[in-house]
C-alpha cells in the first residue's frame, strides 16, 4: 500500500503541474520515475512511451498506466492513472465554473501567452531526451528523419508512421535483438 500511495502522489504531482496536455507531461514523468525515483530505467521508459503512443487514449494517461502496471500490477496502474488525471479533472471543473467570467481578461490572456511557448519547450526537451536513448545508430536516425518528414511535411497519419516504423524496425533490428537475447542467455 505504501508504494501505491507513492505512485499516486508522484503522478498527482505531475498532473498538477503540467500545462499543455499529455505530451507536455512526458518530460515530467521521465524526471520523476526515471531520474528522481529510479523506478524505471531510461530504456524501459522509452519502450513504455512507445507503447503508450500506440494505445488509444492520451499519451500521459497511457504512460502512467504502463508505469504503474510495471511497478505493482493492476492496482499500480489504477493508482497511477488516478494520480495523473485527477488534478486535470479538478482544474477543469474549477476553470469551467469561472472561465466565462475571466475568458476575456488580459491577465489570463497574458498568462496563457507565456505558458504556450514553455509547453513547446517541454515537448521539445522530451523529444531530445528520449531521442538520445531511442536513436542509437544510423538506422534509427534514418527512421526518425523519415517519420518526421512523413508526419510534418507529407501529412501522413501517425498510425501509418507507427505501423510502418514497426515493420521497418523489425527488418532492420531483428537480428540485433536476437543477438542481445542470446547474449543475455549466455551470461546467465
Amino acid at each position: 500500500m505504501h508504494l501505491l500511495l507513492k505512485i499516486f502522489i508522484a503522478f498527482f504531482k505531475i498532473g498538477l503541474f503540467t500545462f499543455g496536455g499529455g505530451h507536455a507531461m512526458v518530460p515530467l514523468i521521465q524526471k520523476e520515475v526515471v531520474d528522481g525515483k529510479g523506478w524505471i530505467d531510461e530504456e524501459d521508459f522509452v519502450d513504455i512511451l512507445a507503447l503508450a503512443q500506440t494505445a488509444p487514449g492520451p499519451v500521459a494517461a497511457n504512460t502512467s498506466v504502463f508505469v504503474g502496471y510495471r511497478l505493482v500490477g493492476i492496482s499500480g496502474a489504477i493508482w497511477a492513472l488516478l494520480g495523473a488525471v485527477l488534478p486535470s479533472f479538478i482544474v477543469i471543473l474549477v476553470v469551467a465554473m469561472f472561465f466565462t467570467k475571466v475568458a476575456n481578461s488580459p491577465v489570463v490572456g497574458a498568462i496563457f501567452s507565456g505558458i504556450r511557448p514553455a509547453v513547446v519547450a517541454l515537448v521539445a526537451s522530451a523529444a531530445i531526451t528520449i531521442g538520445k536513448t531511442a536513436i542509437r545508430d544510423f538506422k534509427g536516425a534514418a527512421i526518425c528523419v523519415a517519420a518526421f518528414i512523413a508526419v510534418a511535411i507529407l501529412d501522413v497519419h501517425p498510425i501509418f508512421i507507427i505501423i510502418g516504423s514497426g515493420v521497418i524496425g523489425y527488418i532492420f533490428f531483428k537480428d540485433d535483438e536476437i543477438q542481445k537475447l542470446n547474449n543475455k542467455i549466455n551470461e546467465q
